[in-house]
């Protein structure tokens, strides 16, 4: 009996050091690695975001400005934002809430010979069928992005 307590008190310790999110919701990622040329990937992004009809409103190129600062041989780290205002005013109109997903954004970076890239999705355990549906359709499309630029 006193093992088991012994071995369970870290782990309760270390449980309640996890942060929650004030308002108990958890934004899911979707991320996948390739092999693939950073610059590649990076280029591709763009191209996947523009033909799903939106815009790139920021690009944040972390790591290069890190460079450029003197830390040679830093890694890329790059964001990218983008929107579609009609696609914006739809779920606003639906969940003025929905404004901390906004704009959609992707983040690409090397990590142990790989190109990892990311985008936080909108969450779907909603109530309302309308935001639901939307939000599923949204994520598809995040996803298609995503896969578009690591595709080999």
């Amino acid at each position: 009996m006193y093992k088991i307590a012994a071995f369970c008190t870290p782990l309760l310790v270390l449980a309640s050091c996890v942060q929650q999110p004030a308002n108990g919701e958890w934004v899911s990622y979707y991320q996948v690695e390739t092999h693939k040329n950073y610059d590649d990937v990076l280029a591709e992004l763009q191209i996947a975001i523009a033909e799903h009809n939106f815009r790139v409103t920021g690009h944040s190129r972390v790591g290069k400005v890190i460079r450029e600062r003197g830390a040679t041989g830093f890694p890329d780290y790059d964001t990218l934002q983008f929107c579609n205002l009609t696609h914006a005013q739809t779920i606003l109109l639906m969940s003025p809430a929905a404004i901390r997903y906004m704009p959609c954004n992707v983040v690409l970076y090397q990590a142990q010979g790989k190109t990892i890239v990311s985008t936080h999705l909108i969450p779907t355990d909603t109530d309302d069928k309308a935001l639901k549906q939307f939000s599923v359709k949204m994520n598809d499309t995040l996803k298609k992005i995503v896969d578009f630029a690591v595709a080999e």
